[in-house]
């Protein structure tokens, strides 16, 4: 005989259990509640709440909550308990509704709902649709961007370049260096001066500037250690590239092999280019898949120095801005830290997948 508090029984009638695994399964049903849902299908099936609690990677207060929470209120006991106030004019469906409408839908003259054209379509006030939306994080007026790689070889790509990052070759014997190029590097010179930063008051610049040219920062990143070997050309073809290849072939010593990741840009694969690599063995080419730079280690670097040195700068030749480029490499140099890789294979994979998968899903 089993000793402790006894625990609730449950036995769900056939329209909530159709809602429940409703909400369990439906890809926009926020994960709060798609988890409670779970932890009372799987207690109406018989689990105890350490049972429950084990399959589904919660504590077990957190099963006993809501076990108890439902065999008291039902469904409605599974939404967050009201705050104490004034009682709540609007339902849960018409909450619902809402959300619904807002995720699954757009207006027919708009591209996304707005306060005011989703206050209208469900007859809540502006006020009303801003609370339900603030509760489900929900912002319709907010867009980001996204580029999925079409390269046939994409899997093979990202388990090369990806193995490299996780398990690299022993320093002793071989360097695994990121190269890629920040072409068009503008300098700019604001037309006014800017207002110094003080309190309350941001630093200000004008929107208008004076374009003095444009340097190209030829970078390559040593994922081991974090330091860079950079070099600027006023020019972007295949000869600055070869100069900067002749560049890293002096600076790294002669017994190390060389693994170099790049992308697919045409530069990097001109015949006299790989003519170059040829007479070279000891270069091993990496390339990252078509419309996957952020495999590439570097491109964290360059975003790296434009935020910290390039974009708030006020530059009155190209080589002002390139005297500034190599103060900040050689800065990097003194005291160098490598970026962390933590993201396996398999990880990327697996959320690629999944982004492929919701656009099927959304098509239909």
């Amino acid at each position: 005989m089993s000793s402790g508090r006894p625990v609730a029984i449950i036995e769900l009638t056939p329209e909530e259990r159709t809602k429940l695994e409703e909400l369990a399964r439906r890809r926009k049903t926020s994960q709060a509640m798609a988890l409670r849902s779970r932890i009372i299908l799987d207690c109406a099936g018989g689990l105890t709440n350490t049972q429950v609690a084990a399959k589904l990677s919660v504590a077990m207060p957190t099963v006993g909550k809501w076990r108890t929470r439902f065999a008291k209120e039902r469904l409605h006991g599974l939404s967050n308990a009201p705050r104490p106030g004034q009682p709540r004019k609007i339902t849960d469906a018409k909450v619902e509704e809402v959300v619904t409408r807002t995720l699954e839908s757009t207006p027919s003259t708009a591209t996304h709902w707005s306060t005011r054209s989703m206050a209208k379509a469900s007859g809540l006030t502006q006020n009303a649709i801003l609370r339900i939306w603030k509760a489900f994080g929900l912002k319709p007026h907010l867009q980001d961007t996204f580029k999925l790689s079409t390269d046939p070889f994409f899997v093979e790509k990202v388990r090369d370049v990806v193995g490299l990052y996780v398990n690299p070759p022993e320093r002793t014997r071989a360097l695994v260096l990121c190269v890629d190029e920040k072409s068009q590097v503008q300098a700019l010179e604001r037309t006014q001066p800017l207002p110094p930063l003080g309190p309350g008051q941001p630093e200000r610049r004008t929107h208008d500037y004076v374009r003095h040219g444009t340097t190209s920062l030829f970078a390559a990143l040593d994922i081991a250690t974090g330091k860079v070997i950079g070099q600027c050309h006023r020019q972007h073809r295949h000869q600055e590239f070869l100069s900067f290849l002749r560049r890293i072939d002096k600076e790294v010593p002669a017994e190390l092999e060389i693994h170099l990741v790049m992308d697919n840009y045409a530069v990097h694969k001109t015949p006299k280019v790989t003519a170059w690599f040829q007479k070279r063995p000891r270069y091993h080419l990496h390339f990252t898949p078509t419309s996957a730079s952020w495999l590439n280690q570097v491109e964290r670097w360059f975003a790296k120095i434009t935020e910290e040195r390039i974009r708030r700068s006020a530059f009155r030749s190209v080589a002002e801005l390139e005297r500034a480029i190599h103060s900040y490499i050689e800065d990097n140099n003194r005291n160098p830290k490598p970026f962390v890789w933590t993201a396996s294979a398999d990880l990327i994979l697996g959320k690629v997948q999944a982004v492929c998968e919701r656009i099927n899903q959304s098509a239909y």
